[in-house]
């Protein structure tokens, strides 16, 4: 099997920019518009190859990567002088570059700024910093927190009552202050009720203001915060809804916007050049021939690892981790369309030995599909013991197994007609949302912070890995959607809660929801006090539990009509600068 590696950069970009790919006259002939909706549904999210782009919108790219050195070092140096003191301005500046997918070029500036104002904090939090404002407060407790500093949930006292509500009277009108709770609030931990109250509160006068907007200029950004507070959300995707008109909250987005503009473009190429590299491996490795009925949506695969690995740089990374997303994908057809039992069982004793010659009282393209996997863990595992000097092939051979086994667990409830309990299904279900595979991948691909103890604990599913697959398990189960191309069979946490546990439809959604957002208090908590995984590695594990409403919004038609919407933006509409 063929792996392939990003390309060189023939272009000098100058040292403030990530190494983008080059995009070479070869290449530039060869893209394709991949357009998704001249697709049947069950290929819907495969790489066709159709008339090349009529458009070439880097022909200038020396100057465009010119142009954005300059603006670089003059916002980096801006907020270099902000933050030599308290600042709201600096507050606002990274509230931009993060909300235009542009905080990576500025990431030492913005750790070093928020780092001040975090000590800044902890020395004059007794006296009253952040004032009396509410918007002022919000936005600093949501960035420091993002930022793995921890203010107390106590700072927001001051605008509650006896009986800990927020009271209208002490909040005022403003509606920033409101946006600003609501956001604030995603933020919460288990056991900080103030947080829970504040969301109920700031989400409850929002909606009024929404309703009684009347022409309200910004009620279109309230709506949008309610559907996607920033902590739950992607920039990479949302990040264009700012580029039109103005943005009357926060004026350093429009100052930051032919910065965000440029970068936009720049990552969209990319982007396509990527995709290239996707579509050949795939092509080549040719396991369609063999399963026919299993899902060829390598688009979809890819889109996972752009909004795990946001970072320009990490090309590489990004490619390897889509082939390992994929063969979640297809051992997920294989048990859940292929295989008999039997050849399950056998299947999964082959997978648990790791032994090619175990494969052989095993159907062909059984036979292809371990092989292709075997071959795909060796290489990955190399690359990394090169790069970054561990040998990961043990780690990833026991997520592997895990998976097999839980994919083997299902497959027998589904043969012998047995409807485990509610928490049984969940138990299992997290080890069956794949998740723990691809955050492993992203683990040692990323490199950073790999010790034997941290290898160790990522080997056993901790916290991080467990609250983002009970998200992903979750909310696949809360609408009971099936993917294009699949048979449905796989059961769900309402329909086991409403049979074993009598619960009524209403009720187990209800559950749902909550145990949805305690795996957000989980995760949060990772965030905000710390694990030994690393920044990158927590903010790609984030950016996995972001991206799940996302990939498992269906609609009727068993589309995802939003997914489709964002990734057309992303990938194939250049924004004029």
């Amino acid at each position: 099997m063929a792996l392939f590696g990003i390309m060189k950069s023939s272009i000098n970009i100058p040292s403030l920019l990530p190494q983008f790919p080059c995009r070479k006259a070869e290449l530039s002939d060869r893209l394709s518009s991949f357009k998704l909706n001249s697709l049947p549904t069950g290929n819907k999210w495969a790489i066709a190859d159709q008339s090349p782009s009529s458009t070439t919108p880097f022909k200038n790219f020396d100057c465009l990567c010119k142009n954005m050195e300059g603006e670089l070092k003059l916002y980096k140096n801006v907020l270099k002088k902000v933050g030599e003191n308290y600042s709201v301005k600096g507050f606002y500046m990274v509230d931009a570059m993060q909300r235009l997918n542009i905080d990576y070029y500025f990431q030492q500036e913005i750790d070093e700024f928020l780092a001040t104002q975090y000590s800044i904090f902890s020395s004059t939090y007794a006296s009253g910093y952040g004032g009396q404002d509410l918007h002022e407060l919000s936005l600093l407790f949501r960035l420091l927190r993002q930022q793995g500093h921890y203010v107390p949930a106590e700072v927001f006292e001051k605008f509650t009552g006896k009986e800990g509500k927020f009271c209208r009277e002490k909040v005022g009108g403003d509606i920033k202050g409101m946006i600003d709770l609501y956001e604030a609030s995603q933020l919460r931990m288990a056991g900080e009720d103030i947080l829970d109250e504040a969301e109920q509160f700031s989400g409850k006068m929002l909606k009024e203001i929404i309703s009684a907007s009347n022409g309200f200029d910004k009620a279109e950004f309230v709506k949008s915060t309610l559907e996607q507070p920033f902590h739950k959300s992607l920039p990479i995707f949302t990040c264009r809804n700012l580029f039109h008109g103005t943005h009357g909250l926060n004026g350093w987005v429009n100052a930051l916007q032919d910065l965000a503009k440029m970068n936009f473009n720049m990552l969209q190429s990319t982007y396509q050049t990527e995709i290239l590299h996707t579509s050949k491996w795939w092509t080549e490795l040719d396991l369609e021939k063999e399963l026919k009925y299993a899902r060829n949506q390598p688009l979809k695969w890819y889109i996972w690892s752009i909004a795990c690995l946001t970072d320009p740089s990490l090309s590489e990374e990004r490619l390897e981790l889509t082939k390992a997303i994929s063969f979640i994908y297809i051992l997920d057809d294989i048990f859940d369309i292929y295989g008999t039992l039997e050849e399950l069982t056998l299947f999964t004793k082959a997978v648990t030995r790791w032994d090619i010659e175990a494969t052989e009282e095993l159907p062909d393209y059984m036979k292809i599909g371990f092989k292709a996997l075997y071959d795909l863990t060796n290489e990955i595992s190399y690359k990394v013991y090169l790069k970054h000097g561990w040998e990961p092939s043990l780690s990833l051979r026991k997520a592997w197994v895990s998976l097999c086994e839980a994919f083997l667990i299902e497959a027998e409830w589904f043969a012998s007609g047995k409807v485990p309990s509610a928490e049984e299904y969940l138990k299992n279900g997290i080890v069956s949302s794949g998740v723990h595979i691809a955050v492993i991948h992203i683990f040692f691909l990323l490199g950073q912070s790999i010790t034997k103890e941290s290898v160790d604990k990522i080997d056993n599913s901790p916290t991080i890995i467990s609250s983002t697959a009970t998200i992903l398990r979750l909310w696949d189960d809360l609408g009971s959607a099936e993917d294009e191309n699949q048979e449905g069979r796989d059961g769900s946490y309402i329909e086991c809660a409403m049979k074993k546990e009598k619960m009524s439809r209403e009720r187990a959604r209800e559950v749902v929801m909550a145990k949805i957002s305690d795996a957000w208090k989980s995760l949060n908590r990772e965030t905000i006090l710390g694990n030994i995984f690393g920044s990158s590695f927590t903010k790609a594990s984030l950016n996995l539990a972001r991206m799940v409403p996302l990939m498992y919004n269906y609609d009727h038609n068993q589309c995802l009509p939003k997914l489709e919407a964002h990734v057309k933006c992303l990938l194939y509409d250049h924004v004029p600068l």
